[in-house]
């Protein structure tokens, strides 16, 4: 994993380290073949070069975003984006964070994906690769 990742989670509040240090540990463990690197500001998950999971700090809260979220057809994933396929869920505590949803995300995470890698190739369009 990214050092860039451990940096940003020490950069956090207390509350919004532990919160983001549990992230980070769970999307770990599960997305073993993921390249992690900080895109945009914060903490992205790649599989080969393709946006999947990552998580940034906001107004709201700690978001945790999937790229092809909106194609799980998970409820708790209630943020939707409005141009893309993202879907995300906020985090005021860790104990919020439901480890064995999670995982179940990561897991649909790996087989739905949108071709975000090739979007400006593509003028916006986006693709299904899986």
């Amino acid at each position: 994993m990214s050092s860039n990742v451990l940096i940003y989670n020490d950069t956090q509040s207390p509350e919004d380290k532990a919160i983001c240090v549990t992230l980070q540990e769970i999307i770990s463990e599960n997305l073993i073949e993921a390249e992690s690197k900080i895109w945009h500001g914060h903490p992205v998950w790649f599989l080969k070069g393709n946006p999947i999971v990552g998580y940034s700090k906001e107004k709201k809260g700690i978001r945790l975003m999937f790229w092809s979220g909106a194609s799980f057809e998970e409820d708790a994933l209630n943020v939707r984006g409005k141009k893309f396929k993202d879907a995300s869920i906020f985090y005021n505590a860790v104990s919020e964070i439901d480890a064995r949803q999670l995982k179940c995300w990561l897991e649909k995470s790996k087989i739905i994906q949108w071709d975000y890698k090739n979007i400006v190739k593509r003028k916006g369009v986006l693709e299904r690769l899986f």
